[in-house]
């Protein structure tokens, strides 16, 4: 049976392009999706796993090294780099990977045999879930219930990129970029604060009320369920088009530039927002840099920072006694919608696009 496809999803575009701009660059951090039942907020997940472009591994690696980056790789392949071996090269789906809510932090980071290493004086590395991983989703539903430990561990490799595990003065170290997202249901508790933030991105999504919007969901819903096949073929031009643009945006990301100004408007727009920390400054730069790719576009504008500005800032604003959090967000949402109108931009909320104008050319 095929996954429902992503684009068929009716609605919820913030959700979509928070994990649009994750899957073009996991650095951000994560996306924590957090909504009352029957959401698609799963449904979103897996379908964005299996949209995704196929990628180049190393074939005999369980961490799925990229054999074009050695400064990438584990230990492992690195050692075999340098030696001189040519490693072999596979072309692989992008992984899905379902934490579950049990999982210890030996089954999560991996472990090292310290007897082999005593006696023989070999690393030796059980691989755990950061592993398998490594360049892929890894999906943690009701990440509310999930070991506080064990989310630090996630969220502390998300943004780093790597896993490093040590154990009596002997370490190793693998490749760890994987798009993290995290589900939750909020009426059955909230993460903790410091957790909270630890999420680059955050959306909050509800049921559509718009009874139109309705009778689409229940309509493909059911098509889906009586045929997947042929339903899978009905959208296979719009998921084929999607996965070619983050193909596409991944390969730009690394030439969007930024112009000082731009970091002056993201720090302006988090101190008048009465942001705690700095974090939110990096995740919006990383996430408005992610976004331009998206968009084809080699530099930043006002409207990318105020989109990653809506994804990075509402899980973050001070809380405090009588404070009417609503109208920050309204406020942030009136200076996006005046950023569009001035360059002629749509709103994506009736785009039919995740998050996303039409596609405009490389410009410089």
């Amino acid at each position: 049976m095929h996954i429902f496809p992503f684009t068929a999803i009716v609605g919820q575009e913030r959700m979509k392009r928070a994990l649009v701009l994750n899957a073009i660059s996991p650095l951000i951090g994560g996306v924590l999706i957090r909504g009352e039942r029957g959401t698609a907020k799963s449904t979103a997940v897996r379908a964005l796993a299996a949209l995704l472009p196929e990628i180049d591994i190393v074939a005999d690696c369980p961490f799925q090294c990229d054999p074009r980056l050695p400064e990438l790789m584990c230990d492992s392949c690195r050692d075999r780099v340098s030696a001189g071996e040519a490693l072999p090269v596979a072309h692989h789906r992008t992984r899905f990977v379902d934490l579950p809510v049990s999982a210890t932090e030996d089954r999560v980071v991996g472990t090292l045999d310290i007897e082999k290493a005593i006696k023989l004086g070999e690393r030796r590395f059980e691989p755990g879930v950061l592993a398998a991983a490594n360049r892929g989703v890894l999906y943690v539903d009701e990440v509310n219930l999930l070991d506080d430990h064990v989310v630090d561990l996630l969220l502390d490799s998300a943004a780093m990129g790597v896993n490093v595990v040590e154990r009596e003065g002997i370490s190793f170290s693998h490749p760890a970029r994987f798009i993290l997202v995290g589900t939750m249901n909020p009426e059955e508790g909230e993460l903790r604060p410091q957790l909270l933030d630890r999420f680059a991105l955050c959306v909050d999504i509800t049921g559509i009320a718009d009874p139109d919007a309705r009778v689409e969901i229940l309509r493909r819903r059911v098509e889906y369920e009586a045929d997947s096949d042929t339903f899978a073929d009905q959208w296979h031009g719009a998921e084929g088009m999607l996965s070619e643009r983050i193909a596409e945006a991944r390969e730009l990301l690394p030439k969007v530039t930024y112009e000082p100004r731009d970091l002056y408007t993201i720090a302006q727009l988090t101190s008048e927002m009465d942001v705690d920390g700095h974090r939110a400054d990096i995740v919006i730069l990383k996430t408005a840099l992610a976004h331009a790719a998206f968009e084809g576009r080699a530099s930043i504008c006002d409207t990318d920072i105020l989109l990653a500005a809506e994804l990075a800032l509402p899980h973050r604003l001070r809380r405090k006694p009588f404070e009417d959090t609503e109208a920050k967000l309204e406020k942030l949402a009136q200076r996006l919608e005046q950023a569009r109108c001035e360059v002629g931009e749509p709103d994506p909320q009736q785009a039919g696009q995740p998050g996303a104008q039409t596609k405009k050319k490389l410009t410089r």
